[in-house]
């Protein structure tokens, strides 16, 4: 991503959120979406119209000369030089919606001002001083449509048309008496200026738009590493669509194995946004996204944890030991005294999330592994238990990143096999839902916390948060601020 946010136009980290969201209405749902209100695009133009102004500002004005002729006078040369802008003003100015192409910019009533040098020669006479020049009643129209790339899937920007006006042109000469004889050929210099002024700035918002924010687009990720397994397809999936409410466009949304990339054996649901919106920016984090999360990690078989006797706090009467294991499970005792015990506890199938108005349900299966650790420290397997519960699912963010919370209810146990004779498998619920709260939970719950990241430009921040569940989706309102 780009690292100077000096270097671009601040109100283009919303347009490239915006770039990078979801229309509701394609044909291919996503699984993630964003959406940019008209309130974060006038907080994004109020924080670009001051890096626009200093970039016409930076406007160079070549300089110019030609002749004259007065009556009585004869034939005489003139030249205007060191020209420099010295104040643009953009007092008036807006960022609109246009349907189906993208956003307009226009500025009105903008000021100019400019000084420089004048001289002026006729035969042995000659003159000079400094001249002040007043552009008033500028005005620029530029239109900036998105697309997307089809290949790469990165966001587009480009300037198809820019227009501007301007009403006056105004000269003041100082600096000698014979500075009347540039007020007789002024209309022709300040038609000039007119000409050279006009020329430019439309220059100035096109190439910033190809040399800043394009550029800033295209060096934006279409995927994200999580970490050694996984990453988040974040790539557009169709070409940002613009309402006149609202700059929606589509991600792809999906996590992915990296070593083993395939497509999920399920689709995207259609996500309905709702017509409220008082913050800047909302994403849209469907179910999909997340079950494809579930998936990849559990095919990948890091969705476990092996449980030691170590890992339970001293004080509890619970142990993991074939002695203790013997107070429910005489069997086990008698074949394998005094040894450590091992739990595999692992996800038997991918987690399915379930997004309800109601919040988040997390169907969550569960199998335990219990070994005997031998003295030549081999394992000895002793039974294998399924294990059921009611799962919740708590969402949050942090400026940048999506974390969460997962809650167990009480687990209930299915004895699935066993190497060491039947028993009632009951008498160990209470075992297991004290380890797994204790042990298993706060881990799962350490890498939630995490987190994973949301699709933002670099320096962009998110505050004042609100989370809705919605049907099929989590939606996620916030109000942005660049830094």
């Amino acid at each position: 991503m780009a690292r100077d946010p000096d270097n671009v136009w601040t109100w283009a980290t919303l347009v490239v959120l915006a770039t990078m969201s979801t229309a509701v209405t394609a044909a291919t749902n996503p699984g993630l979406v964003v959406r940019i209100s008209q309130k974060g695009l006038d907080y994004a133009h109020q924080q670009g119209v001051a890096k626009l102004q200093k970039e016409l500002e930076k406007i160079k004005i070549p300089d110019f000369s030609g002749s004259f002729k007065v009556k009585h006078f004869g034939k005489g040369h003139y030249s205007f030089y060191s020209m420099v802008i010295h104040e643009f003003q953009l007092p008036s100015s807006q960022i609109g919606l246009v349907p189906n192409v993208g956003l307009k910019l226009s500025i009105s009533n903008t000021n100019i001002k400019i000084s420089g040098k004048w001289k002026a020669r006729k035969n042995f006479i000659k003159a000079s001083g400094r001249f002040d020049l007043s552009v008033d009643g500028v005005s620029i129209s530029a239109d900036l449509k998105l697309g997307s790339d089809p290949t790469s899937g990165q966001a587009t920007i480009n300037c198809p048309s820019c227009s501007n006006h301007i009403n006056s042109v105004n000269v003041r000469i100082s600096g000698s008496r014979l500075g009347w004889l540039i007020q007789l050929f002024r209309k022709k210099i300040e038609s000039s200026l007119r000409n050279t002024i006009n020329s430019k700035i439309c220059k100035v918002v096109t190439n910033s738009v190809s040399s800043k924010l394009q550029p800033y687009f295209q060096t934006l990720p279409v995927t994200a590493v999580i970490d050694a397994v996984a990453g988040i397809d974040y790539r557009l999936v169709a070409p940002p669509t613009v309402t006149a409410e609202n700059l929606d466009g589509q991600l792809k949304g999906e996590f992915f194995r990296l070593a083993h990339p395939s497509p999920p054996p399920f689709t995207p649901p259609v996500l309905a946004f709702p017509t409220n919106h008082d913050r800047m920016v909302y994403l849209g984090l469907s179910d999909y996204f997340f079950n494809t999360a579930g998936l990849v990690y559990q095919e990948a078989g890091v969705l476990k944890l092996v449980l030691k006797d170590d890992m339970i706090p001293k004080q509890s009467k619970f142990r993991l030991t074939t002695n203790f294991l013997g107070n429910f499970i005489p069997q086990v005792a008698k074949m394998f005294p005094s040894m450590k015990v091992q739990l595999l506890v692992s996800v038997s199938s991918p987690p399915h999330m379930s997004v309800q108005p109601t919040g988040l349900a997390l169907a969550l299966a569960l199998e335990a592994q219990a070994f005997a650790v031998l003295p030549n420290s081999s394992f000895a397997p002793l039974f294998l238990l399924g294990m059921s519960t009611n799962a919740s699912m708590e969402v949050g963010a942090k400026s940048d990143r999506l974390v969460g919370e997962l809650k167990l209810g009480r687990l209930l146990l299915e004895l699935k096999h066993s190497d060491v004779g039947p028993f009632l498998v009951k008498v160990l619920e209470a075992v297991m839902n004290y380890i797994v709260p204790t042990v298993v939970l706060p881990k799962v719950n350490e890498k939630l916390q995490k987190g994973f990241p949301l699709p933002m430009p670099s320096h962009v921040q998110l505050y004042n948060l609100v989370l809705q569940s919605h049907q099929n989706f989590l939606l996620l309102g916030a109000d942005a601020r660049h830094y």
